[in-house]
């Protein structure tokens, strides 16, 4: 059997977080859905940002049902209606990076709990007993895997210089992975937790204070360091395999 050292899931949304393996892994970042919706999303992104045509994106079956889908929804649907065609490409590639498979590296394993309708009832299965699964909730960790996300995301230089800088000479982190963000404008960093450095939160700040990344803000005018991961089951998508620039597989995978 394969080690597994953090969790993935198929989705955001309602998915059970199960061991990932590095076949898993490897499977995952090679996906053909996978490539298509993010270079979808970049390509509407560029598109947008550059001025170029959108009707190859706009004339899209499934852009367009989703359109329709929108454009019903009580009161939300007006609104909607209002954006132009940008906006609703954009929202729509949000959308498709939204329905990756994602990472929890901080957590090794979620807790069992029962599956519930819309009403709060456990949902049972054929022989009338509750269907189980490891939801992404913090209060339902069991265990940590002594490693931490870090997001810096719309980085107003390269990524990859960025991720050299996690290579000189004194630097007190071990990186296990890094990784262009699904926007392609930013770093993803999956680190070793230093002993003694306390919690997560504070882990990322010393790191962030390393890498001169304290008070830096990006092209959205916001400060690049997303301060969301303090959190151990933050998610992270699936990146493309093209997008990953450094992978330690002997120490992601195994404590």
């Amino acid at each position: 059997m394969e080690d597994a050292r953090f969790v993935w899931q198929k989705n955001m949304y309602n998915s059970s977080c199960e061991p990932c393996t590095i076949s898993i892994f490897s499977r995952l970042v090679r996906d053909a859905c996978v490539n298509w919706k993010i270079n979808t999303r970049r390509a509407i992104r560029k598109a947008v940002r550059e001025g170029l045509s959108l009707d190859a994106f706009a004339k899209r079956g499934d852009f367009q049902s989703w359109c329709i889908d929108q454009s019903a929804r009580p009161r939300a649907g007006e609104k909607f209606c209002q954006l132009s065609t940008a906006q609703k490409l954009l929202q729509w590639g949000d959308l498709l990076k939204d329905s990756l498979p994602d990472f929890i590296f901080a957590v090794s394993e979620f807790g069992l709990v029962p599956r519930k309708d819309k009403n709060g009832e456990p949902i049972l299965d054929d022989e009338g007993q509750p269907m189980l699964y490891r939801r992404r909730k913090q209060e339902n960790i069991l265990h940590l895997s002594g490693l931490f996300m870090s997001d810096y995301d719309h980085l107003p230089f390269p990524p990859q210089e960025l991720f050299e800088s996690t290579q000189r000479p004194g630097y007190p982190f071990k990186t296990r992975l890094a990784h262009l963000t699904s926007s392609g404008e930013g770093l993803r960093l999956v680190s070793e937790c230093i002993i003694g450095a306390g919690n997560i939160a504070d882990q990322q700040y010393i790191q962030a204070r390393e890498l001169g990344m304290l008070h830096v803000k990006g092209t959205t005018g916001k400060y690049v360091t997303d301060n969301s991961c303090v959190n151990a089951d933050k998610l992270s998508f699936v990146p493309r395999l093209d997008d990953i620039l450094f992978i330690d597989e002997d120490k992601l995978f195994i404590f």
